[in-house]
């Protein structure tokens, strides 16, 4: 055999992907995230827990006083 029978041809698709739209997107996007955040305290996570529901009750409060007046 020739080396250029062994050659497969250029595509732009990923060839892993079953569905039409993840096979059109760029391969960039499958590449794995690095990690979010490194291991931190318990502390931190759960301050970090209550900030967030701090601000989306805030968010929601306000949201229903508009909608209200």
């Amino acid at each position: 055999m020739s080396p250029l029978t062994n050659r497969r041809a250029l595509v732009l698709t990923s060839e892993g992907a079953r569905h039409p739209f993840r096979r059109s997107l760029p391969p960039h996007v499958f590449v794995p995230l690095p990690a979010q955040r490194e291991q931190g305290t318990i502390r931190a996570m759960i301050a970090e827990e209550w900030r967030s529901f701090v601000g989306t009750y805030c968010a929601a409060f306000v949201a229903v006083v508009v909608f209200l007046a």
